[in-house]
C-alpha cells in the first residue's frame, strides 16, 4: 500500500502554513518558512502512520522520486507501507498464495487478469494499452490475459517484473497470484508454483467439448486437482468459467452437470467437497467475479472474492527452524545476487546467516523485499526476494533449500524412504526405475533403490515383504536415491518439502510423502567473509 503526497499537496501545505505562522508570530520569513516546512513534513509523516502504524515508519521509512506525470515532472514522496502490514481497522490483512490451475484455454489467465483489474492491481490505462496491443494482432480478447502474460514474455526476455500487478487485495485479505500453465509441456511449473500455494483456483470451461476435454483422462483438470490435493493444498474454489459462451448462455442447466461431474472427482482425490465453492462466472464479461451477475439470477452463492475472502486463513508455522525453497536466483545490476522464494517455516531477517543446501554455501542476508516493499521480518507464506553477500549465481540455484545456519540448517540427502501411491503407469515398476521427482521447487532423478513393502494405502499395513515390483494402484514404501545432489525433508517435520511428484512420460505416475531422510554430512562448504563476520556478533 502506498500514500503518495505530490508537489502541489505540499506547496499549498506549506503556503497555508507559511501565511498561518507569519500572522501570528514576529519571526522572520525565513524562521516562518522553515517553520512551515516542518508543520509540513509533520503532515506527511502523520498520514503514513495513520496507513501504517508509528513502528512501520521507522522499518520503511518514505521515499522521493520524480514522475512525469500530465507532461509534467512532479515530485512524490511514497510512504510505502510495508507487505503483511495492511491493516483493517489496525488488525493486519491475511497474506494468502493463491495457485490457478486448470486445462489448457480454460480461460484462466483472463479470469486472474480481471480479477486483479478489477481489484485495483491494474490501472485503467494499462488495460486500454493491453486492449490496443491485443487488437492491432487480431486478438482483442486476450486484454486481461495480458496482464499475467506480457508479464511473462518481460521475463523471459531478461526485463525486471512489477511483482505489484501480480498481487491485489480484498476486504480481509492480501493475495499474491501464481499463476500456473495449463499446457502439458507446463506440468513442471505448474507443480513448483502449486507447491507454494495456500489455496487453489481451479478454472474449468463450461462451453461444450471445452470441458469435456479437460475432464477426460488425458485432460489437464483432473491431472491439477489431483496435484494440487497431494502437494498440500486442501482448501479450493472451482471457477465455471465462460458461462457466456453461446454454447452455455448462463444455463443453470450446465452448471449443474459441471458441479456434479467435478465435484465427484474432487472427493475421489480426496478434497471435502462440502467445503469447496463453485462460481459460475464470465472471466471476460466479468460476471460474478467482483459484483453479481444480472445474467445469473439462479445463482445464490458468493461472488468469486466472497469466496476468496471466506477461505480460511492458513496456519503458518514460524516456530520451527527456517525453510525457504528457492524458485529462482537473480543478478541484479547495482545490487548483487538476489534468491527468490517462499518461506515455508520459521522467520528470516536481514543481518541473518543462512545456509543453503545441497550447494553447503554459507552467507549473510543483507535486505529483504516483497512486492517492492523493504521487510523487517520474512515469515510462512511471504514470497520474498533477499540479497546475499559474496554469493554468485553461479553457487546456487532453483531448488536449492536456504535455511538458518545455527537452527538446523538444511543437508544434502544422501537417500530417504518414501511412502509411494502409483497412480497411472503402463507396466510394472521395480528396483532401479529412475523418473523424475518434482518435490517443493526442485526437479531431480531419484532411483528406486529398494521397494521395501507393499502396504495397504489407507491403514498403511504392510501387505507384502520386498515386491519384486508394484503396478497402477499399489501403495508402497521404496528408499530412494537421488541421481544429483537434492535437498528434500521428513513430512512430519517440514511438510512443504516431504511431499512430490513422481514423473515419467510427460506425466504423473505417482505421489508420494517422505518418512524417513538419511542426511549428507558435508564438509566446510563455502563461508562467505560476510558470513564469518556476522557470526561472530
Amino acid at each position: 500500500m502506498n500514500v503518495i503526497v505530490c508537489e502541489q499537496d505540499l506547496f499549498f501545505v506549506s503556503v497555508f502554513c507559511f501565511f498561518m505562522i507569519s500572522l501570528d508570530c514576529n519571526f522572520s520569513v525565513r524562521v516562518c518558512l522553515s517553520l512551515s516546512l516542518s508543520l509540513c513534513m509533520c503532515v506527511c509523516v502523520c498520514l503514513y502512520m495513520r496507513a501504517a502504524g508509528p513502528r512501520d515508519f521507522f522499518s520503511a521509512p518514505p521515499t522521493f522520486f520524480f514522475a512525469d506525470a500530465r507532461s509534467a515532472t512532479q515530485l512524490f514522496i511514497v510512504f510505502s507501507v510495508p507487505q503483511g502490514k495492511t491493516r483493517i481497522m489496525g488488525k493486519e490483512k491475511v497474506h494468502m498464495n493463491l495457485v490457478v490451475v486448470g486445462h489448457v484455454d480454460a480461460g484462466k489467465s483472463t479470469a486472474t487478469g480481471h480479477l486483479i483489474y478489477k481489484c485495483g492491481g491494474i490501472d485503467k490505462r494499462t488495460i486500454e494499452k493491453f486492449e490496443k496491443e491485443a487488437a492491432e494482432i487480431g486478438k482483442s480478447s486476450f486484454k486481461y490475459a495480458w496482464v499475467l502474460d506480457k508479464l511473462k514474455a518481460e521475463r523471459e526476455r531478461g526485463i525486471t517484473i512489477d511483482i505489484a500487478l501480480w498481487k491485489f487485495e480484498s476486504p480481509k485479505s492480501v493475495f499474491t497470484i501464481i499463476d500456473a500453465p495449463g499446457h502439458r509441456d507446463f506440468i513442471k511449473n505448474m507443480i513448483t508454483g502449486t507447491s507454494q500455494a495456500d489455496a487453489a483456483v481451479l478454472v474449468i470451461a463450461s462451453s461444450q467439448g471445452e470441458f469435456e476435454a479437460g475432464i477426460s483422462k488425458d485432460g489437464q483438470t483432473r491431472e491439477h486437482a489431483l496435484l494440487a490435493f497431494t502437494l498440500g493444498v486442501k482448501k479450493m474454489v472451482v471457477c465455471c468459467n465462460k458461462m457466456d459462451d453461446k454454447s452455455v448462455n448462463f444455463a443453470q442447466e450446465r452448471y449443474d452437470e459441471i458441479v456434479k461431474e467435478v465435484s465427484a472427482y474432487l472427493k475421489k482425490v480426496g478434497y471435502n467437497v462440502e467445503k469447496v465453492r463453485f462460481i459460475p462466472i464470465s472471466g471476460w464479461q466479468g460476471d460474478n467475479m467482483i459484483d453479481k451477475s444480472e445474467n445469473m439470477p439462479w445463482y445464490k452463492g458468493p461472488t468469486l472474492l466472497e469466496a476468496l475472502d471466506m477461505l480460511e486463513p492458513p496456519v503458518r508455522p514460524s516456530d520451527k527452524p527456517l525453510r525457504l525453497p528457492l524458485q529462482d536466483v537473480y543478478k541484479i545490476g547495482g545490487i548483487g545476487t538476489v534468491p527468490v522464494g517462499r518461506v515455508e517455516t520459521g522467520t528470516m531477517k536481514p543481518g541473518d546467516v543462512v545456509t543453503f543446501a545441497p550447494a553447503n554455501v554459507t552467507t549473510e542476508v543483507k535486505s529483504i523485499e516483497m512486492h517492492h516493499e523493504q521487510l523487517v521480518e520474512a515469515t510462512p507464506g511471504d514470497n520474498v526476494g533477499f540479497n546475499v553477500k559474496n554469493v554468485s549465481v553461479k553457487d546456487i540455484r532453483r531448488g536449492n533449500v536456504c535455511g538458518n545456519s545455527k537452527n538446523d540448517p538444511p543437508k544434502e540427502a544422501a537417500d530417504f524412504t518414501a511412502q509411494v501411491i502409483i497412480l497411472n503407469h503402463p507396466g510394472q515398476i521395480g528396483n532401479g526405475y529412475a523418473p523424475v521427482l518434482d518435490c517443493h521447487t526442485c526437479h531431480i532423478a531419484c532411483k528406486f533403490a529398494e521397494i521395501e513393502s507393499k502396504i495397504d494405502r489407507r491403514s498403511g499395513k504392510e501387505l507384502e515383504k520386498n515386491p519384486k515390483s508394484i503396478k497402477s494402484g499399489d501403495a508402497a514404501m521404496v528408499r530412494m536415491v537421488p541421481q544429483k545432489p537434492m535437498c528434500v525433508e521428513v513430512f512430519n517435520d517440514y511438510a512443504p518439502l516431504g511431499r512430490f511428484a513422481v514423473r515419467d512420460m510427460r506425466q504423473t505416475v505417482a505421489v508420494g510423502i517422505i518418512k524417513a531422510v538419511t542426511k549428507k554430512e558435508g564438509g566446510a562448504g563455502k563461508v562467505t567473509k560476510a558470513a564469518a563476520k556476522a557470526s561472530k556478533k
